[in-house]
């Protein structure tokens, strides 16, 4: 069946410049020509398939935002966004890997860490050599992460951390973690700070997460820590005291998210597109009957939406003018957005819709996921609500 015909009812494609279209083929491509032909089997077997991270190094999608000095590949917001889109094609737990590499690890090191840090981790963080999580979310503090209870208590020689995180991507296969924590320190939230913790630190552990139904094809694992020692150094120097910097962090993350929903949309309008052009039923294909053409006239509709949306919300984070709300705007519009076209998708396939060889089940069932993490469609529904409002509601 072919996959990704291409949709972009207003030419979006002109908007973009060589460079944005020259990063967007060769990411589609590789997507198509090593990710599709094994993602299915990943997702199966419940794997994720670390015999790419080499290649996404490569392609230079590991950070691709941040600056060639540390070895990544300095690309605008857009081009990072279009790539984010196209992994999401495939999967969404191929893209939250990258989200988390770039966007949860690399950026807090770079914007908050030490020169020390940026040139121990990044560079090897931007080739795949090296593997970073980002421990925020505790077992009870999902959406509140102020209430955390994960300390790190100062000593003579440096800090003791203890607590636990969850739900963390990549969290088993990482090398290094961003971890954040109650230090006791005067100031907004109780002193909440940032620290760069190898994981083969004595007292690290983590486990997976069991008995998920998303995400499968992605390393979603809890994190413990007890008595970890870590030097004065761990502690990243410009995270400030409270949520300020773990909360830019989900900005970053949010907006890769907000164009990845478009891409897992896209593919199941594709899918479905050509599925209704071949599938024959009552001596006609279903691509002519009036039902389907009002199921794919809305999916286009709102992909062109929140291909408009993300367009315009990159070009506002290249000139420094985009705001954490309007973040918030586009994740939950596009990842609802996004759930609602898997599922659409899926019904319009029939019966084929629930097998493996086809995607859009696997998409309706990861984007469960995206609609929920990296700040829920409630708590976003809040932020937008406050900002219209002046009126906070938490």
């Amino acid at each position: 069946m072919a996959r990704f015909e291409g949709i972009d009812f207003y030419d979006i494609d002109s908007l973009l410049s060589e460079e944005e279209r020259m990063v967007r083929d060769t990411i589609r491509a590789w997507v198509e020509d090593r990710l599709m032909p094994i993602i299915g089997d990943a997702y199966i077997n419940r794997t994720f398939p670390r015999e790419l991270i080499p290649e996404m190094g490569e392609l230079g999608v590991l950070g691709a935002n941040l600056p060639e000095k540390y070895g990544c590949a300095g690309l605008n917001n857009v081009a990072y966004g279009i790539i984010m889109q196209e992994l999401e094609r495939g999967d969404s737990g191929i893209r939250s890997f990258v989200s988390v590499q770039g966007a949860l690890v690399m950026y807090p090191i770079f914007a908050f860490g030490s020169e020390e840090h940026r040139t121990e981790w990044l560079p090897k963080l931007a080739t795949g050599e090296a593997i970073g999580c980002f421990g925020l979310t505790e077992p009870d503090y999902g959406s509140n992460p102020a209430g955390m209870i994960t300390t790190a208590k100062k000593t003579d020689s440096g800090w003791l951390l203890n607590g636990t995180k969850m739900w963390i991507t990549n969290g088993s296969m990482a090398d290094v973690a961003v971890v954040w924590a109650q230090t006791g320190e005067t100031g907004d939230v109780k002193g909440i700070r940032g620290f760069v913790v190898p994981t083969n630190t004595p007292g690290f552990s983590a486990r997976d997460q069991k008995g998920k139904l998303s995400l499968l094809a992605s390393d979603t694992s809890e994190l413990l820590m007890q008595d970890v020692e870590l030097p004065d150094s761990a502690m990243m120097p410009e995270s400030t005291v409270g949520l300020k910097a773990p909360l830019m962090c989900l900005t970053q993350a949010r907006y890769g998210i907000a164009w990845g929903a478009v891409g897992a949309a896209m593919a199941c309008f594709d899918e479905a597109l050509s599925y209704a052009k071949q599938r024959v039923m009552f001596d006609t294909t279903i691509a002519g009957k009036q039902i389907q053409q009002v199921r794919l006239a809305d999916m286009l509709t709102s992909i062109t939406q929140g291909q408009l949306l993300t367009y315009h919300l990159g070009r506002k984070k290249d000139d420094g003018t985009m705001t954490p709300q309007q973040v918030s705007l586009a994740k939950r519009a596009n990842c609802d957005m996004a759930t609602d076209i898997a599922r659409e998708a899926r019904r319009l396939l029939g019966a084929n819709g629930i097998l493996a060889e086809y995607h859009s089940m696997r998409h309706m069932a990861n984007l469960e996921s995206v609609y929920t993490y990296e700040g829920t469609h409630d708590i976003h529904s809040l932020i937008l609500g406050q900002a219209v409002t002046g009126v906070s509601a938490f």
